[in-house]
């Protein structure tokens, strides 16, 4: 790996993690979204610093070329955080069609109130 390529590395990775703890200081990320891209930055500063690492993991591992096992980390990273979006999205969807129900009631409760309201203080007409 020639030295720009290495410091290049080294900076993309310092970057994306500067700018996630960022946005968590910020409250732009909640813990539990940042988890995952923590992650993933931290694994890229780690294997942007020491090349090494992917080397050895994909040995042990048993792919023979490191840059497809740095490739299959990121799919699976990217499949975790999809799943948990997913399932935060059923559960707001969820919530969100409670409170239209409750709404709709409420709404409902409060023409019933108006109607009553405005019979009661219409003059009754007296017979004659």
């Amino acid at each position: 790996m020639n030295p720009v390529s290495y410091a290049f590395a080294i900076a993309a990775a310092a970057i994306a993690l500067l700018a996630i703890i960022e946005m968590l200081r910020r409250q732009r990320f909640r813990e539990r979204h940042a988890f995952w891209w923590l992650l993933a930055a931290i694994l890229s500063l780690v294997v942007s610093i020491f090349p090494s690492t992917l080397e050895w993991a994909s040995s042990v591992v048993g792919v023979e070329v490191p840059s497809n096992l740095a490739f299959f980390i990121s799919i699976v990273i990217l499949f975790f955080v999809t799943v948990q979006h997913s399932s935060e999205l059923t559960t707001l969807e969820e919530k969100t069609r409670v409170l239209a129900e409750h709404v709709a009631l409420v709404e409902q409760r409060l023409s019933v109130l108006t109607d009553n309201v405005e019979r009661s203080s219409q003059p009754s007409e007296s017979i004659k």
